[in-house]
């Protein structure tokens, strides 16, 4: 979020038909949710276009990139590195040391598709898991940021957008920002 440390979501993994739907969500999420970019396989393509689609819409800023040295990104990340898996540390136990560090730090936020690599593991300062029950990396991703930011991403300013949702208790309203 604005004025504060750089948060990335690396999306580790992406099967093509399989994964299309989730890995477009993973970057949806980030975005909504206070992330700052999201940095996917070089093979999520449909993804990619999609979540800048939405950006360029909804407004930023959120920034889209791709790689092909996933594990290179997490090795050589300078900061933070947060590996969200159902077999970590119960995020209750750690959010607050997390966002002690944040406060400071720029923070990669790994979230997988396939089996992760038990170096990943390693590579991670923290480990975190969202209930230790299988679940979606959607949902997983969604209450670690919300816990990172204590619920202020959900008043978060959206800057250049076209369009606009206007809350309502029922129907739907979209409007042109204009």
């Amino acid at each position: 979020m604005q004025g504060e440390p750089d948060v990335a979501v690396l999306r580790l993994g992406h099967r093509p038909g399989r994964d299309d739907r989730m890995t477009t969500h993973v970057g949806l999420t980030a975005r909504a949710l206070g992330a700052d970019r999201v940095i996917y396989p070089e093979n999520a393509t449909d993804a990619v276009e999609t979540v800048r689609d939405i950006t360029d819409r909804f407004g930023g800023p959120f920034d889209v990139a791709r790689t092909d040295e996933q594990h290179a990104t997490i090795r050589d990340w300078e900061g933070t590195v947060v590996h969200l898996t159902m077999y970590g540390e119960q995020i209750q136990a750690v959010e607050a040391e997390i966002r002690e560090r944040h406060a400071s730090q720029s923070l990669l936020v790994v979230v997988g598709s396939e089996k992760v690599p038990f170096s990943v593991y390693e590579e991670a300062d923290w480990n975190v898991g969202v209930t230790n029950q299988p679940h979606s990396e959607v949902a997983g991703l969604a209450v670690f940021l919300d816990r990172l930011y204590d619920g202020r991403e959900l008043d978060r300013e959206w800057t250049d957008a076209e369009s606009r949702v206007v809350p309502r208790e029922t129907g739907k309203r979209v409007v042109d920002t204009e």
